[in-house]
């Protein structure tokens, strides 16, 4: 897929490729190749073919192109840093010859080169479009004359303080227009910098800030703790329920209530216990391995006839004759998948322990399949669980009856269950980055 998108997003059809001396490149060219030809007699089009197809309908038809021209005698491109190849293509078609056309955009935020977009539109655009000349000009002026470069650089939003330590980080930027941030509003308070020892030490920090801001009479929502990725929220969340701070995790899920979280301790679970049905249910398919809806539904109607845990019901089953072979071995497969990893965990640490089970389970494999942001995301919150575990204090004592993983378990179930504090209530706001657009808070932790 990303194979097909990427070249589809570049203009280039699978006869665009030339052959290589490389055996997986060939062997995508012809999948693409197919792909093509599959959608084609079926008449399907996938997101990268509109914009594709769209380009090349106007490339190659010119009364087409000539009634497109003259219908839009305004165009206004947004975001403009975020644009592809292919959707800069369509821009030039359908503003020449010279049309008024304004394109806003920030070459210090292109952040989706990952998905094809590509900043350098912004750069050549003066090139692209002749007659094109740059001033510093604080506000529009209407001059339908040759094209201009206008820099929006009063900022309404933040203080000076905050624009001029923005400017010096950005300035080294590579590829860009440049700009310089300004505002004729106050100065602020100064930027303070606290450079922790780790992430424990960091989270310690915050929470005592905290701590000192609200001792002062002030609410906890005007405070808010942000983060580049969303990983980064678990030890956030334990300190602060240590703590008794009331918060909220704004625009996603809690750490332990993350799908791809529960998945990986649902492999624990069954690892340590086989006769959580829970545990059995949420994985027995996840991967997907080819258990099917009716075979699971006659290992749960086995479970209730014979009283037994859907472990001992697939076991059973199994060794039945019951269940047709395909069934029967997808079960088979699943039963030596656990047993294998049990077989692994035997004097492990811990973090050990769950390091196995992500990468041993076909976990990261499963999400990374998803590709883009949020396959990286889910990845990363896997990698943060080892981190959890790692971290994790185990006392014999205080766990009286359980080893480090069965503590670790009945943790992180206790975790997911505190829930977090319902909007009403004031409570610390935890966000990533993204989320945050500007005057919400007093306070900001940026960690």
């Amino acid at each position: 897929q990303w194979f097909i998108n990427n070249h589809k997003d570049e203009g280039r059809r699978a006869h665009h490729l030339p052959d290589r001396e490389d055996s997986q490149h060939d062997t995508l060219v012809q999948i693409y190749t197919h792909y093509e030809a599959q959608c084609q007699q079926f008449g399907l089009v996938d997101f990268s073919e509109l914009l594709l197809r769209a380009v090349e309908m106007l490339e190659n038809n010119d009364d087409l192109l000539c009634a497109y021209r003259q219908r839009f005698s305004h165009i206004l491109v947004d975001e403009f840093q975020d644009t592809n190849t292919v959707q800069y293509r369509w821009l030039r078609l359908l503003a020449e010859p010279a049309k008024q056309i304004v394109a806003v955009g920030d070459d210090d935020q292109s952040i989706y080169g990952w998905r094809g977009a590509d900043v350098s539109n912004i750069l050549r655009f003066e090139e692209d479009f002749p007659g094109a000349r740059v001033e510093n000009m604080s506000h529009f002026e209407h001059d339908f004359g040759p094209v201009k470069v206008v820099r929006l650089e009063q900022n309404y939003r933040s203080t000076g303080h905050i624009l001029r330590a923005a400017n010096a980080v950005i300035e080294h930027n590579t590829s860009r227009l440049g700009k310089n941030l300004w505002t004729a509003g106050s100065e602020g308070d100064k930027i303070s910098v606290y450079a922790a020892f780790n992430e424990i030490d960091e989270g310690r920090f915050v929470i005592e800030q905290l701590q000192d801001w609200v001792g002062q009479g002030h609410r906890r929502d005007s405070a808010a703790v942000l983060y580049r990725s969303n990983a980064q929220s678990r030890v956030f969340e334990e300190l602060l329920l240590d703590a008794g701070i009331p918060y909220r995790v704004y625009g996603g899920l809690r750490f332990f209530e993350r799908a791809e979280i529960k998945d990986a301790l649902a492999y624990l679970r069954l690892a340590y216990s086989h006769d959580s049905d829970t545990a059995f249910e949420r994985i027995v398919n996840t991967p997907t391995r080819g258990v099917g809806a009716r075979t699971l539904e006659a290992v749960r109607m086995t479970g209730r006839v014979e009283g037994l845990s859907l472990w001992k019901a697939t076991v059973q089953l199994v060794q039945s004759d019951t269940l047709p072979k395909r069934a029967r071995s997808a079960l088979q497969n699943f039963l030596e998948l656990i047993n294998a990893l049990v077989n692994q965990l035997t004097d492990l640490k811990l973090s050990e322990q769950v390091s196995v089970i992500i990468s041993h389970s076909g976990l990261i494999d499963h999400y990374r399949k998803e590709r883009g942001e949020r396959a990286e995301t889910r990845v990363e919150n896997l990698e943060e669980l080892v981190n959890a575990a790692r971290h994790f204090s185990f006392d014999p004592i205080e766990h009286e009856g359980q080893d480090a993983l069965g503590a670790f378990l009945s943790h992180a179930a206790l975790e997911a269950g505190e829930g977090q504090a319902e909007e009403w209530e004031d409570c610390v706001q935890l966000m990533s980055l993204h989320m945050a657009k500007g005057l919400e808070f007093p306070v900001v932790f940026l960690t």
